[in-house]
């Protein structure tokens, strides 16, 4: 598509987006003139659904009327409350819904999965991951090697970027898989990572790993509800995701994990065990010796925590009637390269602001980060203060995320129009 500068332009867009409308089931928060905000921070939280407060009222009332026997009673039993979630959840990240559950947060899901999936021995001990990689990602693996005795400077090693450059070529990826050999046990890595807004080859990486014997798992935070996946055509082992960010489940909101079909049935797999893991068939039956439920389910540890867990059943209803991920998808990269164009349109020199995001739309999600040399602080605190919500990342990068649920080609072009006022100011 030829882009154009102008408001007519974006409001044209708008008018043929066949996603229009969903804006209209998030509150967008108000700028400081009491306008909507234009929120480009949905890789870090997204908006509220206007659903999610009524979802969580019907569980009160369900607590209210039926207390203990809420369990087993009314519309939305909470003990199976989780297996509401597995279809939807399956086809955000292209999986079975046997391989997929809704449990507990990313952090303590990555920790729980690498249990099972970086088992080390004497020779086979290595961890790969991307430099620089989101800091949960880093304490969990630096964690889980210490756990086994292993020091973190020998075991883990981190992929960085060539010299000059910010992002990380597939080709750099997967000659260090193939440089591991037989050392490498497991391979951890985003599948977008968090400051660069770069999407890994997840199906490269994979199959290189899977030739040398390693496990392949990837944290999908910035991922999930972001991008196309096919985790299970992928043949990827394990992975894990939130669901406050593209998914817009609210703050802290609760986390997928997927275990790939191969593993359903393998109740030999070393794991961290709960109560809510054990085959439901007989878990009432309170016996002693573990004995997992089929597939992802068997890594769950306690009850679901049913308010979080009806949000995000609200939230993601509203991402399936938008189409799923094929939809969302196609607007993303106009967004996307609309916000680009626009800024690339400003003629800045790279000494000045740079674009580290990849070019190439398959590269990336709907995230652009601006790396700016030059007075950094000063342009997200102005961004702010006229009611543009991106995010700040030390030392001098600024997230810009236009979300095609509810951000709009309008948004887009008023962002371009702020970021032109302070390029024009500075010069």
């Amino acid at each position: 598509m030829t882009f154009e500068p102008t408001l007519d332009f974006a409001r044209q867009l708008d008018a043929q987006d066949p996603l229009r409308d969903f804006r209209q089931q998030f509150l967008i928060p108000p700028a400081p003139n009491g306008d909507d905000s234009l929120y480009f921070c949905g890789n870090s939280l997204g908006l509220q659904p206007r659903t999610a407060r009524a979802a969580a009222e019907q569980q009160f009332r369900n607590w209210e009327q039926l207390a203990v026997e809420g369990h087993f009673k009314g519309e939305t039993p909470w003990m199976h409350f989780h297996k509401r979630l597995e279809e939807a959840s399956a086809r955000v990240v292209g999986a079975k819904p046997v391989e997929v559950v809704v449990m507990n947060n990313l952090t303590t899901n990555l920790h729980l999965l690498l249990i099972s999936f970086y088992q080390p021995t004497a020779t086979r001990y290595k961890v790969l991951m991307e430099g620089g990689a989101f800091p949960s990602d880093q304490y969990a693996l630096e964690t889980q090697v210490r756990m086994r005795g292993l020091d973190p400077d020998d075991a883990i090693v981190e992929l960085v970027p060539r010299p000059g450059e910010h992002t990380l070529r597939t080709e750099d990826i997967l000659a260090k898989i193939a440089e591991l050999g037989d050392s490498l046990c497991t391979i951890l890595m985003g599948g977008i990572n968090y400051y660069t807004g770069q999407v890994y080859d997840m199906a490269a990486i994979t199959e290189a790993g899977h030739a040398v014997g390693a496990m392949v798992g990837f944290d999908l935070a910035h991922a999930a509800g972001n991008i196309p996946l096919h985790l299970h055509d992928w043949d990827v082992d394990f992975a894990c995701w939130c669901s406050y960010k593209y998914l817009n489940s609210g703050p802290g909101g609760v986390s997928g994990a997927f275990v790939h079909e191969r593993f359903a049935d393998r109740p030999d797999l070393v794991r961290l065990a709960g109560w809510w893991g054990y085959d439901d068939k007989e878990r009432f039956q309170m016996k002693k010796g573990f004995r997992p439920m089929r597939g992802a389910a068997g890594w769950q540890l306690s009850n679901g925590a049913i308010l979080t867990l009806a949000v995000h059943e609200a939230a993601l209803a509203i991402h399936e009637a938008a189409g799923g991920m094929e939809a969302l998808r196609r607007k993303s990269e106009l967004l996307t390269g609309y916000l680009e164009f626009l800024i690339t349109r400003l003629s800045l020199p790279k000494s000045r602001l740079e674009i580290i995001t990849p070019q190439d739309p398959a590269q990336r999600g709907c995230q652009l980060s601006l790396l700016v040399h030059q007075g950094g602080r000063d342009l997200f605190e102005h961004l702010m203060g006229v009611g543009v919500i991106g995010d700040w990342r030390e030392p001098n990068v600024i997230r810009l995320a236009p979300v095609p649920l509810y951000n709009t080609f309008e948004d887009v072009y008023r962002v371009g129009q702020v970021l032109a006022g302070w390029a024009h100011q500075a010069e």
